[in-house]
């Protein structure tokens, strides 16, 4: 059956959300809104922890724009790739990118340990944070943000997991206005997180839908 094209909007309107299966398939799973228990609102309130055990709340993200990015460190292709991609575009974006948090949950706990992110986030722009949590508070953030999560075995006892793969953007109030799809283009990325860094401006490089990074016609690059 032939792929039917959604747009974003109308996707977390029907609470149906595209997950990039990590085992390395290349498979696209599809997860129905039901699963979650806010299937038209992405986000809400969580406790969660830095690398340091210090405690972070929805709250604390709040006064800058966010990148929010779910993934684990034995990932082996979609969180390396989208933690270079963003790394390149806050490389790129210099001190504007000082506008933005741009934040790496775990979906693994109990393998991805505060020492294992601190290492692994090591070959990335020390601007990125990772935070941890216990199960269940991972969990609780998963179903709050719609992130699909699947635990797969693998041959040797150990396991994979599945998972969205798209790096979803909040504005300032905590707000979802957009998201950079898995393998989208450097370019088109590095233009909205400068869209998102500079809400309402036209800044070089910016002036893009956060949805889908078509031009903005009202807003040309300076």
């Amino acid at each position: 059956m032939p792929p039917v094209t959604v747009s974003p909007l109308a996707l977390l309107a029907s609470g149906v959300m595209l997950a990039f299966v990590a085992a390395g398939t290349g498979a696209i799973v599809i997860q129905q809104g039901s699963s979650f228990s806010h299937p038209r609102r992405v986000g809400g309130p969580f406790t969660l922890a830095d690398l340091d055990g210090k405690p972070v709340t929805q709250d604390d993200l709040k006064g800058k724009p966010t990148a929010l990015f779910f993934g684990f460190t034995r990932c082996p292709e979609v969180c390396p790739t989208t933690l270079t991609t963003l790394s390149g575009a806050l490389d790129k974006m210099g001190k504007d990118g000082d506008r933005l948090n741009v934040v790496f949950v775990t979906l693994d706990p109990a393998r991805d340990t505060p020492e294992t992110l601190r290492d692994y986030l090591t070959a990335f722009d020390p601007r990125i944070r990772a935070l941890t949590g216990t199960p269940e508070q991972t969990a609780r953030i998963a179903d709050l943000y719609h992130v699909h999560v699947q635990r797969i075995p693998t041959k040797d006892g150990d396991y994979t997991l599945e998972h969205t793969a798209a790096v979803e953007l909040f504005d300032r109030a905590g707000k979802v206005v957009g998201e950079i799809g898995y393998n989208e283009d450097e370019k088109t990325a590095l233009a909205k997180l400068i869209t998102l860094a500079f809400p309402g401006q036209c800044h070089p490089g910016g002036g893009v839908s956060l949805w889908d990074g078509a031009a903005d016609s009202n807003c040309k690059a300076s």
